[in-house]
């Protein structure tokens, strides 16, 4: 077994984003819809340890959300 088998990383799936004023946020409520700077179609980003690494489209089957990865970016350097 590898030692880096047990280091634990930070991994993140950006779905878009979106900026709102404190009041708004204490304003909402159960359901609240939060709108967001993307489109339907616009990959999903994977962040590991703050740094992109995959793009990808989220796919939902049920009750199941899953990530599917379209793309692995590659690092510069």
């Amino acid at each position: 077994m590898s030692v880096l088998n047990d280091i634990q990383v930070d991994c993140t799936i950006m779905l878009g984003s979106t900026t709102l004023p404190i009041r708004e946020v204490l304003k909402m409520s159960r359901g609240a819809m939060i709108p967001l700077d993307c489109k339907e179609d616009d990959p999903t980003l994977v962040f590991v340890n703050g740094r992109v690494v995959a793009k990808g489209q989220i796919r939902v089957a049920g009750d199941k959300m899953s990530l599917q990865v379209d793309d692995v970016v590659r690092r510069e350097g």
